[in-house]
């Protein structure tokens, strides 16, 4: 919608195309690194490619991932011996990435994220748990906390449908256009 709206460019995760990710769904713990390494170069490919160049038409990029997504589910995801490899090879890749300008996290209760999974249909995704996505979340939380060095504004949207709702829409809009120090801002949306 805001891409429609401001012509910026568009940078959307293409999960789809990690072929491990239904096996990781099976059988955890036998494709955890092969899914997370497949995810990890598959998005450092597509932001170096679309982030490095300046593009001349597009005055900023929206995105619909951060590069650290990445080391977030990892954590979860990998034992530790894997996950300090797993580590060692983002930060290199990570060095070369820009940070963003803002990160926006979309929060919704995993009680509605399930049912969300659920109408979405995706036979590999029945696996998912609430006790997992709950781990997920805390990740994030955890790894927020610890960034000084700009802004996240953490929305909380269990009440709120933008895309269908012209006015949820447009409250959304507005709090993602307001200027934020560097920092956690939550703001709780209830319409």
């Amino acid at each position: 919608m805001l891409k429609d709206e401001y012509n910026c460019r568009l940078l959307l995760e293409e999960f789809g195309d990690n072929p491990f990710l239904p096996l990781f769904y099976e059988d955890p713990k036998r494709f955890a690194f092969t899914v997370e390494l497949f995810f990890m170069t598959e998005r450092h490919e597509q932001m170096e490619r679309n982030l490095m160049n300046q593009d001349l038409f597009h005055e900023f990029t929206v995105a619909d991932y951060t590069f650290i997504k990445t080391l977030l589910f990892a954590s979860k995801n990998l034992t530790n011996e894997k996950f300090r490899l797993f580590q060692k090879m983002f930060q290199v890749l990570n060095q070369s990435l820009p940070k963003p300008d803002l990160l926006v996290y979309f929060h919704r209760s995993v009680d509605l994220l399930m049912e969300h999974i659920k109408k979405r249909g995706r036979d590999y995704e029945k696996f998912i748990t609430e006790a997992y996505l709950s781990e997920i979340q805390n990740s994030y939380f955890e790894y927020f906390r610890n960034i000084l060095s700009y802004p996240i504004l953490i929305i909380d949207l269990d009440t709120v449908d933008f895309v269908n709702n012209k006015a949820h829409y447009e409250q959304v809009k507005y709090i993602i256009s307001k200027k934020y120090n560097p920092g956690v801002h939550r703001i709780s949306l209830v319409l």
